[in-house]
């Protein structure tokens, strides 16, 4: 009885939408192909959102684009579905979760550099940020209320983005029959929490990163 060969594993790169060059050439040594999301321009409110970048992995390598070894176009922008709402807030009422997340912005200068720009970097204070409950209706009553306090709303809108990009990151991954790569320690933490206490089968991969 002849078995049919299984297609080689694919994976998806998370959190971001682009990755460096050494972590790609990394993953494709392990994967037949990387999947790349698009820009996560997420809309918070009617009046609150963030600018889609339309840089994508294929323009700086159109080679592996046409040899389908990158796979690019998987849009997650734009208003916030219900049913993800729903994951990012569990996520944010997780207290383990929110320790992984506090310790890696406290202590992770590429973590921090990927949800506050360099003219604006959160700075730590003396506040037990992990201590506030958060979830998405308060982030969206912070961005609506002229007297919410800026260090606060900003605080939970990466805790939005950073959950946010792992949800769609396993529901991408298991929608596409993909495993997960990434070259960030604290999102592969992160994630690999969620997935367990979500019971969310999924293969994920930390890239380690040495020398850049």
């Amino acid at each position: 009885m002849s078995m049919k060969p299984t297609a080689p594993p694919q994976a998806l790169f998370y959190p971001f939408h682009l990755c460096h060059e050494e972590t790609l050439a990394k993953i494709l040594l392990r994967f037949s192909a990387v999947h790349f999301r698009d820009f996560m321009a997420l809309q918070l409110t009617p009046m609150v959102g963030m600018t889609a970048y339309p840089d994508r992995m294929g323009d700086s390598f159109p080679e592996l684009l046409a040899a389908k070894r990158i796979v690019q176009g998987h849009n997650i922008s734009g208003p916030l579905p219900a049913d993800i709402v729903s994951a990012i807030d569990r996520d944010l009422a997780d207290l383990a979760w929110r320790n992984i997340f506090e310790r890696a912005l406290r202590t992770d200068h590429r973590f921090q550099r990927g949800l506050f720009d360099a003219h604006h970097c959160f700075v730590a204070s003396d506040t037990q940020w992990e201590t506030l409950p958060y979830d998405v209706s308060r982030v969206r009553r912070h961005y609506a209320s002229s007297d919410a306090d800026a260090a606060e709303a900003e605080y939970g809108l990466a805790l939005v983005k950073t959950a946010a990009a792992l949800v769609y990151t396993y529901r991408l991954a298991l929608e596409h029959g993909l495993q997960a790569a990434t070259d960030s320690a604290a999102h592969f933490q992160l994630l690999e929490h969620t997935c367990k206490r979500e019971h969310v089968a999924l293969g994920n991969h930390l890239i380690v990163r040495k020398g850049y």
